[in-house]
């Protein structure tokens, strides 16, 4: 008879020796070793007994940290400028007196005369020490597109906000820059927090 051979040309057991040697060893170790017990499990569903290898973890790179923001830096103002400027409103237009008085009690007449002389005082000085120019040229209430770079610490964007440019909106107010600063010099000593002097007529 000839001898039976298995998948990989190699012959196969006898009945005996599968029988008295074989089934007994893997009854017992069927019992005893439950790894061995799924073999024979995956063997029955027609799949292969060992377990496929496990697949090799794939590394996973740490994420790239975005860098963080150049933080401003702040330069702290020196007031006598502000002060210095304040005080020129003050002279040519009252516009301090205009702003600390009471006007509640007075009448629409009566403020627009005085919002009037204010005005006018006001602009004067402004247009000696600081002349002022529009930010934008067009006419308010104009269409325009805002492209990509446009100078965001010249035009700021109102409503909603969405996306990236290029932006369309409406010019709602053209904006001011100072064309120029001329404030007068102060002599050595000048208290620039003093608005305006105290007034005592003798």
């Amino acid at each position: 008879m000839p001898t039976a051979t298995n998948t990989d040309d190699q012959p196969a057991p006898g009945f005996f020796f599968r029988f008295f040697v074989l089934a007994w060893i893997a009854y017992f170790r069927t019992l005893f070793d439950a790894d061995f017990a799924a073999g024979v499990a995956r063997l029955r569903e027609g799949r292969p007994a060992l377990p496929p290898p496990p697949e090799p973890e794939k590394k996973v790179e740490p994420e790239k940290k975005k860098p963080e923001p150049e933080k401003p830096v702040l330069r702290e103002a020196t007031p006598d400028a502000a002060l210095q400027l304040l005080a020129l409103l003050q002279r040519e237009g009252r516009f301090v007196d205009f702003l600390e008085e009471d006007v509640a009690s007075f009448s629409d007449a009566q403020v627009g005369a005085a919002a009037r002389v204010v005005h006018e005082g006001c602009r004067k000085a402004l247009r000696e020490h600081v002349p002022l120019e529009p930010v934008r040229s067009e006419d308010e209430g104009a269409k325009l597109t805002l492209d990509k770079g446009f100078d965001a610490k010249a035009i700021r964007l109102t409503g909603n906000v969405v996306g990236e440019p290029p932006f369309k909106g409406t010019l709602a107010h053209r904006g001011w820059r100072a064309k120029d600063v001329k404030l007068p010099k102060m002599a050595e000593g000048h208290d620039a927090r003093v608005i305006a002097p105290a007034e005592v007529e003798l």
